[in-house]
């Protein structure tokens, strides 16, 4: 059994390893790297990714990112692909095959075909003189030098690797697209993720009431207002516009500097600064400007006027933090 340290040790050598594999890609980049980008952005019909083993496991997770980044993209097995999957390959589309070896049989087996349908191959391989590699028109060259695995076996750093080039390509694809948050959005509408991106202010604050007093108002009516909504503040307004804002820290704040409150007004305690936020603004933006004043609530805003409070604890409530 290993000690603490000799553990930590393990792990450091590992990230180690895979740290120097990721930057030795950065020297490999290369003109077939740009032209791969370019034919993805020109191509009609999809990027098709496939591999084996470990490989495959990455495929998987490129298609992810190019689906979700924008880009088209469908993962094929490349063992199944000859057993009756290359249907799913179409004329316009263009195929990226992973393989850290790019000799392995299925490879081997496949590729043929591939050449066959005339569609672009490009080869994401760890080994330039592969067999993948002299068959491919474009290389994407993920060669490293060992491993993290201390028996230079199991695919590790190699991997590593691969899914780091996946992502560079992505994000290249990204920002040629002008790819947007709001684009961003429309492919990730469900949990967290996509509120952060889509939900708004507005459709925070109409699911609460809307607490509102006048400056005249006596301090019993702005208690009960306060009690009555409780989201531990209402909006002083006079003649339709925000003049102030009570919380409940200002009424404790009350009871402690006053030992007579029958006869203050809210005009007597409110805040004249209150922090407001339009209906429209991103519901993660509130957050942030909740955070940054240290306060739970913001008083919301339509076209300058009153249309509500939104509360930390509807960002909560959310998922949004």
């Amino acid at each position: 059994m290993k000690n603490n340290s000799e553990i930590l040790r393990s792990a450091r050598r590992t990230l180690q390893a895979e740290q120097e594999g990721i930057a030795g890609l950065i020297d490999r980049l290369d003109a077939d790297f740009a032209e791969c980008v370019q034919h993805i952005l020109k191509i009609k019909g999809r990027v098709i990714v496939t591999g084996v083993g470990k490989s495959a496991i990455i495929a998987q997770k490129i298609v992810a990112t190019f689906n979700s980044t924008g880009t088209p993209a469908v993962y094929m097995h490349a063992g199944d692909a000859i057993h009756g999957d290359l249907g799913i390959i179409q004329q316009d589309d263009l195929v990226i095959c992973i393989s850290k070896s790019g000799n392995t049989p299925e490879i081997k087996v496949l590729i043929p075909f591939l050449k066959l349908a005339g569609n672009l191959l490009v080869g994401m391989v760890g080994d330039r003189e592969s067999y993948l590699a002299k068959q491919a028109d474009l290389i994407l060259d993920t060669t490293v030098t060992a491993e993290a695995c201390p028996h230079n076996l199991a695919p590790t750093t190699s991997t590593t690797a691969q899914l780091a080039l996946g992502d560079a390509l992505a994000v290249c694809l990204l920002e040629c697209r002008e790819f947007s948050s709001r684009d961003f959005a429309r492919y990730h509408p469900g949990g967290s993720l996509g509120k952060k991106l889509y939900l708004k202010v507005g459709d925070l604050s109409v699911n609460n009431e809307k607490p509102q007093v006048s400056p005249a108002d006596n301090i019993k009516h702005v208690i009960i207002e306060i009690t009555r909504n409780r989201l531990g503040a209402v909006a002083v307004i006079d003649d339709e516009q925000v003049k102030g804002i009570i919380t409940d820290g200002d009424i404790r704040r009350m009871i402690e500097k006053y030992d007579n409150i029958g006869s203050l007004k809210a005009s007597d305690i409110m805040g004249t600064s209150p922090k407001t936020i339009d209906k429209n603004e991103l519901a993660i933006n509130a957050f942030e400007l909740m955070r940054k004043n240290n306060i739970t609530q913001l008083l919301v805003l339509d076209d300058g006027l009153y249309a509500g409070i939104v509360h930390l604890h509807d960002l909560l409530r959310e998922g949004i933090i």
